[in-house]
């Protein structure tokens, strides 16, 4: 303790499945099918790009490195959640501070790069569409490479920042009503005024730069409908058929970030009981991208 009363390094306490105590085998068999699916769907469509020459183009590229950032995710929440479950049932979980801090960060930094993997494959997608003679010199693979540089660098260094912003912030609550560790919780479990406050505003700050990539790729994706409307019905309908998947792997991720942030807006004293919803929330993008991917790109689903 410090002496101002503030708890800066116990360990903390995660709700978990506390309200499904009686479910905690059920729970351990769905989501162990869940994380092999998601391992071995995910592995099965990067293996595919990465084995066939033919798929050695850009926007596979993209969709490899989206699927590992999912299949990363995946490995940091499943094994987790299964030891949380498989130890303590479906009870209170004591996790460290620092390991807690960890998972954040990592959760975070993964959902962040996914994002801006999306408005690079938007980009890909609208260069290829509405500039088809300047594409090849425009997009590289030395420019691929370095676009994949910055949509992993740039969410690790600002979510890197903000959770040192909030390991060093004291905590006055050790009780956090979700299943897992992330940012956004853990700051609210503090109570250190002006540090607190500096935490949060560079939290918005973060949102606001997920934000910008969002409308980046609503608008290159609205660039290519204006240019489908103006050509032939058969450039149009590949077209489309080929940004399909990368639109519902983006509407994936933004509804259930929308419904995440309503439902911690909504959270009643029985937090408990939302932990369940939250969870699969977490869970159904990185289950839902390998069948996207791998059933609508006909180049991965032909192989």
């Amino acid at each position: 303790m410090t002496s101002a009363g503030f708890n800066v390094t116990s360990s903390l306490t995660l709700v978990g499945f506390s309200s499904m105590s009686g479910h905690s085998s059920l729970l351990f068999f769905v989501f162990l099918l869940l994380y092999l699916f998601v391992l071995f769907s995910d592995s099965l469509v990067i293996y595919i790009i990465c084995s066939q020459r033919a798929l050695h183009r850009p926007m596979f590229a993209f969709v490899a490195s989206f699927l590992l950032n999912s299949l990363t995710a995946s490995t940091v929440f499943y094994p987790k959640l299964l030891s949380d479950l498989l130890l303590s049932g479906a009870g209170l979980v004591q996790v460290s501070r620092t390991m807690c801090l960890c998972q954040g960060f990592l959760l975070s930094s993964l959902g962040g790069a996914s994002f801006f993997v999306l408005s690079a494959m938007a980009f890909d997608r609208y260069l290829s569409i509405c500039h088809p003679m300047h594409y090849a010199v425009l997009v590289t693979p030395a420019k691929v490479v370095l676009m994949l540089l910055l949509c992993w660098m740039l969410p690790v260094i600002l979510v890197g920042v903000t959770t040192l912003l909030a390991s060093r912030l004291p905590i006055c609550r050790a009780q956090l009503n979700r299943a897992y560790c992330d940012i956004y919780s853990l700051v609210s479990l503090s109570c250190g005024g002006a540090a607190a406050q500096l935490s949060g505003i560079y939290i918005l700050l973060i949102t606001a730069v997920i934000v910008f990539p969002a409308a980046f790729i609503l608008f290159s994706y609205a660039r290519i409908l204006f240019i489908c409307l103006r050509r032939s019905r058969s450039f149009s309908s590949k077209a489309l058929q080929t940004c399909l998947p990368h639109l519902l792997g983006f509407f994936n991720y933004s509804i259930n970030i929308c419904l995440d942030l309503m439902l911690r807006r909504l959270q009643s004293n029985r937090e408990s009981d939302s932990t369940l919803i939250t969870s699969m929330l977490m869970l159904l993008p990185t289950v839902l991208n390998p069948v996207v991917y791998g059933l609508k790109l006909k180049e991965v689903f032909t192989y």
